[in-house]
C-alpha cells in the first residue's frame, strides 16, 4: 500500500481466483481500516488473472468506496473487465507499451499533436497533453465515422505510451505527406493541388447524419465572442453578425485541412488527423486553410517552413491554385472575393489563438496580432456577407457524377431559400437533363460538362445552364413522346426532356462556338 494526501494506492499481483479471493479481500480491508474518506487506486500492473470471485471482491469494495480506480490493467485483464461491464461502472486505465520517438521523422502535425514515423510501416500520433486517452477515443470514433461515410483515412490499431503522454499508432506503409512532396518535388505542385482539392470536395460533399459531429459555426461564434473585448464595438458586432448569418450546413468539414494531413500511400491518398471533424459551411474550412498556408506566416515568413517544411512563396502559390481549383474558376475577381471572406475567418481564429497563448506578452506576438487586427478591420468595412457559392461546376459527363451535380444544385437552392415544391421540380429537371447529356453527348467517347447557376435580382428566377462540347443535340426541339399511346408503343425516348419542359418555365437550346448550351429557367 502507498498513501499520499489525495489517493490510497493498493497493488494487486499474481492471480485472484476462488482459491484466494476471500483472503485478498481480507488483506485489502485491513489496509483500508480507518481510511474511509480516501479515494482508492487499485494498481493492477502486476495482476495476471482475475476470476468472477475476484470481480465480486472489487464490487463489494466499490459499494463502500464509490470513488475507486483500477490502473495499469493488462490487455487480458482489461478484456475481462470490459466484457463484464466494469469499465462502465468505474474508471479503468489500461497499461500500454512504451514507444520512443527519439530520432523519428515528424511527418504530420495537427491541432492536438504531432505525427512521427516510427518504422517503414507505422506512424504514431503523439498528443500534446498527458491526459489524452479521451481525445484518442474521440479521434478513433471520428475516423470510423469518416470511413463509413466514404472518406479514405487510417484508423488507429493501438494506443501506446510516449514519454509522459499517449499516442495512437497507425499503419501507413511508406506513406509520404503532401508537405514532403511539395518540399522535395516542387514540379508536382499541380498534381498535389489536383488531389488536395479532389479530397476537399469529397469531404465537403459528404452529408453527416444529425448529431454525429459538432457544428463549426458555433465554435467560430465563440471565437467572435472572445474578440469582442479586443475590437472596436461596431467591428466586433459586425464580425459576430456575419458569422451568425451563415446558415446551418450538414456537410462535413475536416477542420485542420493542410498538406501535412494528407498522405500518399501506394498511390492512394489518405486523410489523417481526424479529431477536428465538424459540419458547416465551406467558408470555415477555407478560412482555416488560408491560416495554415498564408495567415500565420504573413508577418514572419519563416513560420510556414517550421510547420509545413516549405517556404512562404510555395504556401501562397499552393493556396491560390487550390482556391481557384476548388471554385473551378480563373476569375481573379471571384477568387479574391472568396479569399477575403476566408481571411475574415482566418484572422478571427488566429488573433484569438495568439491572445490565448500569451501573444500580447511578447514582441513577436504583438506584431502578429497588430497586423492581423488591421487586416481584419479593413475587411470588415467592405464585407456584407461571408456566404459564397461557385456559380459553375465542371465534371465528366457520366452518370457517376450525378450526385455531385445534385449536391451543387441543392446548395444554390438552399442559399436562395427556394420553396420546397420548386426545389423538387428543379432537381427533377436537372437530373433528367444531366443524365440525357451524359448518355448521349459524347457516346461512345467521354467528355466534360459545365453546370452553371444564376439567380436574378432578389432571387425571383433561377437559370441553370448546361454547356458541353459533344455532338449537337437540340433536345427541346425533339418531338415529344406520345404519352397517351399504348405503353407497348410509347417507349421512353424523350421522356426526360419532356418532363423538364413540363415542370420548368422555360427550356431553351442554342449551339454556339462549337458548344451545346441547354438552359433551364424557373420562376421561384
Amino acid at each position: 500500500m502507498e498513501e499520499n494526501k489525495t489517493v490510497l494506492k493498493i497493488a494487486l499481483t499474481g492471480r485472484i481466483d476462488s482459491a484466494n479471493a476471500l483472503q485478498v479481500e481480507k488483506d485489502i480491508r485491513a489496509q483500508l481500516d480507518g481510511k474511509d474518506a480516501m479515494p482508492i487506486e487499485l494498481d493492477a500492473s502486476g495482476l495476471e488473472y482475475i476470476s468472477s470471485s475476484g470481480l465480486r471482491v472489487i464490487l463489494r469494495l466499490r459499494k463502500q468506496y464509490p470513488d475507486i480506480t483500477i490502473t495499469g490493467v493488462s490487455p487480458e485483464v482489461y478484456e475481462i473487465l470490459e466484457m463484464t461491464g466494469f469499465t462502465e461502472m468505474m474508471k479503468v486505465i489500461r497499461s500500454y507499451r512504451s514507444v520512443s520517438i527519439e530520432g523519428c521523422e515528424e511527418i504530420g502535425r495537427g491541432a492536438n499533436g504531432k505525427i512521427y514515423r516510427i518504422d517503414n510501416d507505422n506512424v504514431v500520433k503523439v498528443y500534446k497533453h498527458a491526459d489524452a486517452l479521451e481525445d484518442i477515443r474521440h479521434e478513433r470514433e471520428m475516423a470510423k465515422l469518416a470511413l463509413v461515410l466514404g472518406i479514405p483515412t487510417a484508423i488507429s490499431y493501438e494506443i501506446v505510451r510516449v514519454g509522459e503522454s499517449y499516442g495512437s499508432v497507425f499503419e501507413l506503409l511508406n506513406a509520404s505527406s503532401f508537405s514532403g512532396i511539395l518540399a522535395e518535388e516542387p514540379e508536382k505542385m499541380d498534381w498535389c493541388v489536383q488531389e488536395y482539392v479532389k479530397m476537399l470536395k469529397k469531404i465537403h460533399s459528404t452529408v453527416v447524419p444529425a448529431g454525429k459531429l459538432p457544428d463549426m459555426r458555433e465554435k467560430v461564434l465563440d471565437y467572435a465572442r472572445f474578440l469582442q473585448d479586443y475590437l472596436p464595438g461596431a467591428a466586433g458586432r459586425k464580425l459576430f453578425s456575419l458569422i451568425e448569418e451563415i446558415p446551418y450546413d450538414d456537410h462535413m468539414l475536416h477542420g485542420d485541412y493542410h498538406t501535412k494531413n494528407l498522405e500518399l500511400q501506394n498511390g492512394e491518398v489518405l486523410l489523417i488527423d481526424m479529431d477536428t471533424l465538424a459540419i458547416g459551411h465551406p467558408i470555415f474550412e477555407l478560412g482555416f486553410i488560408y491560416a495554415s498556408f498564408v495567415g500565420f506566416s504573413e508577418v514572419r515568413h519563416d513560420v510556414i517552413m517550421k510547420f509545413q517544411g516549405f517556404d512562404y512563396e510555395t504556401g501562397i502559390q499552393f493556396w491560390r491554385r487550390s482556391l481557384a481549383s476548388y471554385l473551378e474558376t480563373d476569375s481573379e475577381e471571384m477568387i479574391r472575393n472568396v479569399e477575403d471572406k476566408a481571411r475574415i475567418i482566418a484572422y478571427t481564429r488566429m488573433i484569438r489563438r495568439s491572445i490565448r497563448r500569451g501573444g500580447l506578452d511578447t514582441e513577436t506576438g504583438r506584431a502578429d496580432i497588430t497586423h492581423w487586427k488591421s487586416e481584419l478591420l479593413e475587411l470588415l468595412e467592405k464585407t456584407d456577407t461571408l456566404l459564397f457559392i461557385s456559380k459553375e461546376l465542371q465534371v465528366e459527363a457520366v452518370r457517376e457524377r450525378l450526385p455531385e451535380v445534385m449536391d451543387f444544385i441543392r446548395r444554390h437552392l438552399e442559399m436562395a431559400h427556394c420553396p420546397a415544391k420548386e426545389r423538387m421540380q428543379i432537381e427533377v429537371a436537372v437530373e433528367e437533363v444531366f443524365v440525357n447529356i451524359a448518355d448521349y453527348a459524347y457516346s461512345p467517347e467521354m467528355g466534360r460538362i459545365k453546370v452553371c447557376v444564376e439567380f436574378s435580382a432578389g432571387f425571383v428566377t433561377v437559370s441553370i445552364t448546361f454547356p458541353d462540347s459533344g455532338t449537337p443535340h437540340d433536345l427541346p426541339s425533339h418531338r415529344d413522346p406520345e404519352i397517351n399511346a399504348p405503353s407497348e408503343e410509347r417507349g421512353t425516348a424523350g421522356m426526360g426532356i419532356l418532363i423538364a419542359k413540363k415542370i420548368m418555365d422555360e427550356v431553351t437550346y442554342e449551339y454556339r462556338d462549337g458548344c451545346n448550351v441547354l438552359k433551364l429557367k424557373k420562376l421561384l
